[in-house]
């Protein structure tokens, strides 16, 4: 019986084909599109298979390290990179804290260059900025209001016995008050004299300085006894305008009518710089009880303009 050819078994669903024993496999039919199997290569003198001139250089993986950008050296982990990078960053943060410190530094100079006086005169402002310090000639603080009138100018215009007294100031040390009676019939007298020194401040007007803030004030006091509110039981003042006194400075007389009493008032304004004086004399002209008066309106305010020359005498 002849020697038969051994077929391998044909898978379900193959096409009919006739073994060929001269291939180990026979080439994949067109429907499959698979890519033509390249032959082995013969092991290198390792016994390992070596690439082929024809294989493409094998390519790294994108993380395996940082992408760094052109001419630019990216330190290698494990190589001191990461201490360099840190070394760097300590260098950055030194430079920073110095620069900073250098602008702290020429910033406090030129502050200190600015507030220092350079001489007489009102220091130098820029143009529509705000004042919060003092200026040159202006006053934190006043002098004791008791202090400032000598004895002989107040027993000149205070004859009689008086009685002194101190008010509690309410601005500390920027603001000084001192009161003198005189009630020995047929003679009353009150005399009140207080000394205020101004802050700057930065709702006053013009550049919110000491100076301003003063100007406001007097000029409300003064609008205040010559144009008294409506249904205000002051009486309105005449005012007279005094020169060589201070840098603004006003004289006024009221008449006060109350339950048959009349009492004369008058009222010395004075400023200088920041400082604000006032000086008021009550004079009891006539009173339903007892016998006080007459007064003279022309002696009361010479004796106001008196006491307000000596208290603004001090300030300088």
């Amino acid at each position: 019986m002849p020697e038969q050819e051994y077929l391998p078994p044909r898978r379900r669903g193959d096409p009919a084909r006739s073994y060929r024993p001269d291939r180990d496999e026979e080439d994949p039919p067109p429907w499959a599109d698979l890519p033509p199997v390249r032959p082995a290569r013969p092991a290198g003198p390792g016994g390992s298979a070596g690439p082929s001139r024809d294989d493409p250089a094998p390519q790294r993986a994108q993380w395996d390290e940082p992408e760094a950008a052109e001419n630019v050296a990216v330190p290698r982990p494990g190589r001191g990179g990461g201490r360099a990078m840190r070394a760097a960053a300590r260098t950055r943060r030194r430079w920073l804290v110095l620069a900073g410190a250098l602008v702290v530094a020429a910033g406090v100079a030129i502050a200190v260059v600015l507030l220092l006086p350079s001489g007489p005169g009102p220091a130098a402002v820029t143009p529509g900025t705000l004042i919060t310090t003092f200026q040159p000639g202006e006053l934190r603080q006043v002098p004791n209001a008791c202090g400032t009138v000598p004895t002989a100018t107040v027993r000149q215009y205070l004859p009689g016995k008086v009685s002194q007294a101190s008010p509690l100031p309410v601005n500390g040390a920027a603001e000084s008050a001192c009161n003198w009676t005189v009630d020995s019939p047929p003679v009353y007298r009150l005399m009140e004299l207080n000394l205020l020194a101004y802050a700057p401040n930065g709702l006053a007007s013009g550049d919110g300085s000491a100076t301003f803030a003063a100007i406001d004030g007097y000029d409300s006091a003064l609008q205040a006894i010559q144009d008294p509110p409506k249904h205000s039981p002051n009486p309105r003042a005449t005012v007279t305008s005094l020169s060589g006194l201070g840098n603004q400075a006003d004289s006024t007389l009221q008449v006060f009518h109350a339950g048959g009493a009349i009492t004369d008032v008058a009222t010395v304004l004075v400023r200088y710089h920041n400082v604000v004086i006032t000086v008021t004399l009550d004079g009891l002209e006539h009173s339903n009880r007892g016998s006080y008066g007459p007064v003279s309106s022309s002696a009361l305010s010479a004796a106001a303009l008196a006491f307000a020359q000596a208290a603004e005498a001090s300030l300088h």
